[in-house]
């Protein structure tokens, strides 16, 4: 296994050296999808995740802001993995191992346990700070239609009709708090019972419901019960009607042309199923 830190650039294989010196690979969790280099290294005794960024790598940044800046209400009690050493230079991060079974594909992704569990979480990042954007929703707007500019698989007529609504859009001021950026049982894990959160490489100030995207196009559509045990933990619904829908669209958008980029089919084909069910129900 220790071929898998080939992927690392000179500068990280450095660092790593330096930090875990001896440490060996035991296991490669990367995707395949992205440049990012996932390890499961083991030094006296100790594991760790080891993060690695390729050049064009914006994730690894955000997830040591996160660390630095945000996620203390977890890893206070052991819900999220602490944070060893990092470089946002090297793009290159540490944590310690945090053990357990991912949600994703496990019992538990059914279990209202676990959106009890996922809901108080999130209201514990949420909570730790509140600002007011008055631009975030006219760039948010112009990220949509820079993705619909690169090549992707959206029917023209829909782009189209995408552009013209995002158009019409009002912009009005924002409130934005700490968010997650992929709250979905892909970065939850569960060990004894209770549920953890991994993955920080999406995370920055957004408003609150944008952290309800992904459950809501796949957890919350599947089983209403979901809905109800993250809500009842979560405590309130930020989704307002005209805000969540242009965040649906938004979220719709970045989920099709990101997936295609990348050649991930299954997410590409849940972007336009998203696409299609946002439209039919338009409202600003």
């Amino acid at each position: 296994m220790t071929s898998a830190l080939g992927n690392l650039s000179p500068q990280q294989r450095a660092l790593v050296d330096q930090w875990l010196p001896g440490a060996t690979v035991e296991r490669d969790h990367g995707w395949g999808l992205t440049a990012t280099s996932v390890l499961e290294m083991t030094r006296a005794g100790s594991r760790f995740i080891v993060k690695a960024g390729g050049d064009d790598d914006h994730h690894i940044q955000r997830e040591l802001h996160a660390h630095l800046n945000w996620l203390r209400p977890w890893t206070s009690t052991g819900r999220a993995p602490a944070l060893v050493h990092g470089s946002a230079d090297a793009k290159l991060l540490i944590t310690r191992y945090l053990p357990g079974e991912l949600v994703l594909g496990s019992e538990h992704a059914d279990d209202p346990a676990t959106y009890r569990q996922a809901g108080e979480l999130l209201a514990l990042l949420h909570a730790q700070s509140v600002v007011t954007d008055d631009d975030y929703e006219r760039r948010e707007n112009e990220k949509s239609l820079a993705w619909l500019s690169q090549p992707h698989r959206i029917a023209a007529t829909t782009a189209q009709r995408l552009r013209a609504e995002i158009a019409t859009w009002p912009t009005p001021p924002a409130t934005l708090v700490p968010t997650h950026g992929d709250w979905q049982p892909r970065n939850w894990l569960v060990h004894h019972d209770a549920v953890s959160v991994i993955d920080f490489g999406r995370a920055a100030m957004r408003p609150a419901s944008t952290d309800f995207d992904r459950l809501a196009a796949q957890d919350f559509r599947r089983n209403p019960n979901l809905e109800a045990a993250f809500l009842d933990r979560y405590g309130t619904d930020p989704r307002d009607t005209g805000a969540w829908h242009r965040n649906r669209v938004r979220a719709a958008i970045g989920t099709a042309a990101w997936a295609y980029r990348v050649g991930d089919e299954p997410f590409e084909a849940q972007g336009h199923r998203m696409i299609a069910e946002a439209l039919s129900s338009s409202r600003t």
